[in-house]
């Protein structure tokens, strides 16, 4: 649409007392074939008006019973708030005082009355071609939010698949499934929620915990993969891949990556201190290791593995109970066992 169109496409509002005033106001506009002409003589109803219509444009009298110009500007002031309509005061008054009073409230333009046609038009011309130009600008703004909007959240689920894919592959490395990875996040996030903890939390717990396990990506197979037990040197191996999964992740800025490191490290610890690599005990341990280290216990002790049968539910959550207070937060545990059909449900929903 070109210039001149969306100017005489403008809605423009009269409002003079003077119906006299009006009527060759609207006769210079139709002559010159503006389209969306409105008036009134009554200065109460513009808000009214302009609330139904959304102007483009005002030619306002200033001396109006009920209410000046003046009067209605502020109330417009008030009504418009992030946006341009322009406002002409028609005015026989030339004194510095009602101009100045005028331009306060937000009047844009003055004409004096008596008027000439070709003023009028030029004054009204120009203040539609400034508005034109404003919506022009503040719809590229808003385009530009948008693009910047998309591309943010692209960026955003690029980086959480890429989180989930890494978490994957450390525990395809364990002969583990993906599926083990989707069941113990979901649990994370469903228990952060019931923490109470906030909703992007919950949210940053669903991916960064799914790298929980990426340190055994650097353990050797002979020791990752070994059907029997550990000796002690194996052990103390396998304990490393904590300290390894913070390496392969990183001092990041990330929020998420961040959180990912801090349950890579911690996932291990427990509550009564004998947990591993740092021996941290209760509040030491990150309320988001504290989560995924009961989820993670649970989901592996009721999945099945080439090494082992899945355990029951119940049993499962009978050695969880046990554990309160020594491997796990009290407080987690009460809030797991509470909502254990959730859990369930979560489980049935990604199965190996």
């Amino acid at each position: 649409m070109n210039a001149l169109t969306i100017i005489y496409d403008a809605k423009i509002l009269i409002v003079d007392d003077n119906l006299a005033n009006v009527a060759l106001l609207e006769a210079i506009l139709e002559e010159e074939d503006y389209g969306a002409v409105f008036s009134t003589t009554d200065p109460r109803d513009v808000l009214p008006l302009y609330r139904q219509h959304q102007f483009d444009l005002i030619l306002l009298d200033i001396r109006m019973p009920w209410l000046s110009g003046i009067e209605v500007l502020n109330l417009l002031r008030e009504e418009i708030v992030n946006d341009y309509v322009p406002v002409i005061v028609l005015t026989a008054q030339t004194d510095m005082e009602t101009r100045e009073q005028a331009l306060t409230a937000g009047a844009k333009d003055f004409i004096t009355k008596p008027f000439e046609d070709w003023e009028v038009l030029l004054r009204i011309q120009n203040m539609l071609e400034t508005r034109m130009y404003y919506m022009r600008q503040v719809d590229r703004a808003n385009n530009l939010e948008q693009e910047v909007r998309k591309r943010t959240e692209e960026i955003r689920l690029t980086q959480l698949e890429t989180v989930r894919r890494l978490g994957v592959a450390g525990e395809f490395r364990d002969n583990e499934t993906g599926a083990h990875v989707l069941r113990m996040s979901h649990i994370c996030s469903m228990l952060a929620k019931k923490l109470g903890l906030s909703e992007t939390y919950c949210e940053m717990i669903l991916y960064a915990s799914s790298m929980h396990d990426v340190g055994k990506i650097g353990v050797r197979d002979a020791v990752l993969l070994k059907q029997g037990k550990l000796d002690d040197e194996e052990w103390k191996l396998m304990k490393r891949h904590p300290q390894i999964g913070a390496q392969i992740i990183g001092n990041q800025r990330s929020e998420l990556m961040t959180l990912a490191r801090e349950i890579a490290l911690n996932h291990h610890e427990k509550w009564d201190g004998n947990g591993y690599p740092c021996g941290l005990g209760g509040d030491e341990i990150p309320v988001s290791a504290r989560i995924a280290a009961i989820s993670d216990v649970f989901d592996a002790l009721t999945s099945q593995r080439p090494y082992k049968e899945a355990w029951s539910i119940e049993k499962a959550v009978a050695l969880i109970s046990e554990e309160s207070g020594r491997h796990f937060d009290p407080a987690i545990v009460e809030i797991f066992i509470d909502n254990i059909d959730e859990i369930i449900e979560i489980k049935e929903r990604y199965v190996d």
